[in-house]
């Protein structure tokens, strides 16, 4: 299996392209702003063929560059259908910046705009784009169709988890969309219940496993202490 992410943008968003090997037909992950160059170079230098841009969530930092990177192969754009309202208007969905910054942050480019071609998926949906079998698992919290996409990886399962989870921290829930008390059911049911061997890979910051996540997240302490006597 190929996979390559890299950051990109004022926000670092990891951007992902995922494939069985070179040569191979790949899925792209969360393209942001400043990702298109980048996805591009290892299109080409792995010689793949891009079939589909798949969405984490519906947050800017994460779709910046849907449109131009769908529009630019020719592929669909998948994201949950909870938030599937979010790529009508990307720049309504953005309440922490006014319009006018965020238009003057494209340079002209075809950003923030809807993909010519949009498709949703629901939970447990399985996607067999470029015959990897991504399952779906639906982790509301952080928006109300974020998602984490699950992988039978050759050595351990993988999981691109979005903004659900991160290495030492957890996606913010203060946002429009965000709802805390569905993001603490979304880590006890997605996170705590996947094997500790499965490889993280988020959506910020460096990759780690649920095992690490398990024993050292603060943010997960809740979940795993064992129950307290009363008194």
């Amino acid at each position: 299996m190929f996979i390559a992410g890299f950051p990109a943008g004022p926000w670092a968003t990891n951007c992902y392209v995922i494939a069985s090997g070179p040569g191979q037909p790949c899925l792209i992950v969360d393209p942001g702003q400043g990702s298109i160059d980048g996805v591009a170079e290892i299109v080409r230098e792995q010689r793949l063929l891009p079939v589909a841009v798949l969405l984490t969530h519906g947050h800017i930092d994460h779709v910046w560059s849907v449109a131009p990177v769908a529009s630019g192969f020719g592929i669909p754009a998948l994201i949950h259908a909870d938030d599937r309202y979010r790529l009508a208007d990307p720049i309504s969905q953005t309440p922490s910046m006014g319009r006018e910054q965020l238009l003057a942050m494209t340079k002209g480019a075809l950003e923030l705009t809807e993909p010519d071609e949009v498709r949703v998926f629901v939970d447990q949906e399985v996607l067999d784009f470029a015959g990897l079998g991504l399952r779906v698992e639906h982790a509301p919290g952080h928006t109300e169709g974020s998602v984490v996409f699950q992988i039978a990886g050759p050595e351990a399962p993988i999981m691109l988890s979005g903004d659900l989870l991160f290495a030492g921290s957890i996606g913010r829930t203060d946002l429009p969309g965000g709802d805390q008390v569905a993001m603490e059911r979304s880590l006890a049911r997605v996170v705590l219940g996947s094997a500790d061997a499965t490889v993280v890979l988020p959506g910020h910051g460096p990759q780690t496993t649920i095992g690490v996540e398990r024993a050292t997240n603060p943010y997960l302490t809740a979940f795993t202490e064992p129950p307290r006597r009363g008194m």
